[in-house]
């Protein structure tokens, strides 16, 4: 896992050390937005595939299961404390369907362009919505919500130099092992050899959001943490599945002894035939 982990943030310090010269070229270019600049599509249908994690997603895990998340004493202690019913009775439903785990929900996922710049990402898991917003001047106003104010940035292209340079940093020629996906292939998911280093990607920083859970039972993330995504379409073959790519990776020195990194797939969808929004609602853990 912490060769994972290092291998990503090798591939993610190399896009942002190029990101601002990607976006100038594209504003040299003529691309006067973000829509424009964009140098892969992220737009349309998507459902993610559980091909981790599978107990702590699928189900409401049992209180007390926090396996492989670094719980301090005080994030181990709120976890424990952690009782449906009260949150249900203080209209707390959507805590386990905040920024900090609704990407981590078996859900449908919808992306638009809202305006120019700003991509709209929907949520049939709790009928949830978050904005991202590349307008870097733009302020977040008003009180927290559960998905909070993202800023996105365009990322890469990951082609040339750049991928050289990823491929020598990490010492192989096959591409990194993207964290918490089991490996290459993710048992499902996607095959990531050499391509997460291509095409390029989208960074999101998101702030001004309230508490919430990373697990549907009650595992906590604070309002204080620093929760940063990369979203990467990967490349395909013609005829071949589409896949979107999102690591998480969440810093929260209240509840958390080091970073939390998730890694998610989603498979683009032909159309929204299946799209099913549902409120949100935590399912009991098992007995």
């Amino acid at each position: 896992m912490k060769s994972s982990l290092r291998n990503f943030l090798i591939v993610a310090g190399v896009c942002c050390a190029v990101a601002s010269t990607l976006f100038g070229q594209a504003r040299g270019r003529g691309a006067a937005n973000a829509k424009t600049a964009a140098p892969v599509d992220l737009t349309g249908y998507w459902v993610a595939v559980v091909s981790e994690d599978w107990r702590h997603r699928i189900e409401t895990p049992r209180k007390g299961d926090y396996e492989s998340v670094p719980l301090n004493p005080a994030g181990t202690s709120a976890a424990n404390a952690w009782d449906l019913a009260k949150d249900d009775a203080a209209g707390l439903q959507c805590k386990a369907f905040g920024v900090g785990g609704i990407m981590h929900q078996p859900t449908r996922l919808h992306i638009t362009w809202q305006d120019d710049n700003t991509l709209k990402m929907d949520f049939d898991a709790g009928t949830q919505t978050r904005l991202l917003i590349f307008d870097q001047a733009k302020e977040p106003a008003g009180e927290k919500t559960w998905q909070g104010f993202s800023t996105a940035l365009w990322e890469g292209p990951g082609v040339g130099r750049g991928a050289a340079q990823v491929r020598s940093q990490i010492g192989n020629s096959t591409g990194p092992i993207a964290p918490g996906g089991g490996g290459r292939g993710q048992r499902g998911g996607p095959a990531l050899a050499d391509s997460i280093g291509r095409g390029g990607s989208l960074k999101v920083l998101t702030t001004n959001f309230k508490e919430g859970y990373l697990r549907k039972n009650g595992v906590p993330y604070s309002e204080t943490a620093s929760i940063t995504e990369y979203i990467h379409r990967l490349p395909s073959d013609p005829g071949e599945p589409v896949w979107l790519l999102v690591i998480t990776a969440i810093e929260d020195p209240k509840y958390l002894t080091q970073p939390f990194y998730t890694s998610t797939q989603f498979k683009l969808e032909a159309d929204g035939s299946k799209w099913a929004p549902t409120p949100c609602k935590t399912p009991a853990p098992p007995r």
